[in-house]
């Protein structure tokens, strides 16, 4: 029997992976921090480490921060999966980037060396973040349109000061594509771009919390396909890259598993939450004029550092998912199953259970 450890098993990728890998009759373990910090908040009672418990994970003390529990930890393990980071953090730095560079970074740096030490591989959960905010959408004048969309081999350009997120996901790549390249490791990594399903704590929440008025507004009639994903297709893609030896020093896009629009997507949520929903239509152009107005649904596809309302952010709404996972499926067997008109409801009623 396989074993894995799962860093950032209470969060929405790494739980999915614990049912993928616990489905496959694979021994895992999570590494966690002490009890306290796991307890769930007054806005989020679902219990990430209760959970873990009744999935059969064995709860490994520790923190990705701590080389010493993190290395103890992935002893006899086969693979790490390595999901833990800061999306949106709330701890204050001197410096602003540091609040995502010391988790993200720091963290991905620790989990390298533990699979050295233990020889495991690695699966680093990276993001389309580092492609950067405009390079994503250059499909739209053509220049990689001829290629099918944004693929893995779309030149990684300079990144803006201010994209915290980023700026940390791309350095943290880097470290375990270097650590492969240097025969130190065996690793590869795994690109989601917006993702959501059941114990989505980020994405999920912003739409339920915009639709409680059961009138939403849609830019351009929502017509526009999402960059979205489900947390069970990561898992799925995630597992396969971990365990397919060719995939080693290799990243894979896992951006795109069914077309959903904007409009759809909604409908979707609002079946999932019990209610029914009136849309209305906002000009592009008047959307560009006045962001604010849209503030609340703009603030879904905010990147780590950025303003809420960004022209990236406008695009997310306004402009087709760029991303190709075309490798993914070629290389890796990747084929989700799991379609929006089913995904989508179950996601935001478990949401709406939880709140209850």
């Amino acid at each position: 029997m396989p074993t894995a450890l799962v860093t950032g098993a209470t969060g929405l990728v790494g739980s999915h992976i614990v049912e993928r890998l616990r489905a496959d009759g694979w021994s895992v373990r999570a590494l966690v921090r002490d009890r306290d910090g796991e307890r769930p908040s007054g806005r989020q009672r679902w219990d990430g480490i209760a959970w873990l418990r009744v999935q059969g994970v064995r709860l490994a003390p520790g923190d990705i921060l701590d080389v010493r529990t993190f290395e103890e930890s992935a002893r006899g393990c086969d693979v790490i999966f390595h999901t833990a980071a800061a999306v949106t953090p709330a701890a204050q730095r001197a410096h602003p980037y540091d609040a995502y560079r010391i988790p993200n970074v720091e963290g991905t740096r620790n989990a390298i060396t533990a699979a050295e030490r233990s020889g495991a591989r690695l699966l680093h959960l990276s993001s389309v973040a580092v492609y950067g905010p405009k390079a994503r959408y250059e499909s739209e004048a053509g220049r990689e349109h001829a290629r099918g969309g944004v693929d893995e081999t779309t030149p990684l350009r300079p990144l803006p000061e201010r994209a915290f997120y980023a700026r940390s996901k791309r350095e943290s790549e880097e470290l375990v594509l270097e650590a492969h390249a240097a025969k130190r490791i065996w690793a590869t990594a795994v690109r989601p771009d917006v993702i959501y399903g059941p114990r989505d704590r980020q994405f999920v929440p912003r739409i339920a919390r915009l639709l409680r008025l059961r009138v939403a507004p849609i830019v351009g009639g929502g017509h526009t396909t999402l960059a979205i994903v489900h947390a069970a297709h990561v898992a799925d893609g995630a597992v396969l890259a971990a365990t397919t030896s060719s995939a080693g020093g290799a990243v894979y896009n896992l951006a795109n598993d069914f077309d959903v629009s904007v409009a759809d997507f909604l409908r979707f949520a609002a079946r999932g939450l019990g209610h029914t929903l009136r849309l209305v239509s906002v000009p592009v152009w008047l959307a560009q004029l006045g962001l604010s107005l849209t503030k609340g649904m703009l603030s879904i596809a905010r990147g780590g550092g950025m303003s809420v309302v960004t022209s990236a952010s406008l695009a997310f709404l306004t402009k087709n998912n760029p991303f190709t996972s075309d490798r993914a499926r070629r290389e890796l067997g990747w084929t989700p199953s799991l379609r929006p008109e089913i995904g989508v409801p179950e996601a935001f009623r478990w949401w709406n259970e939880q709140r209850r």
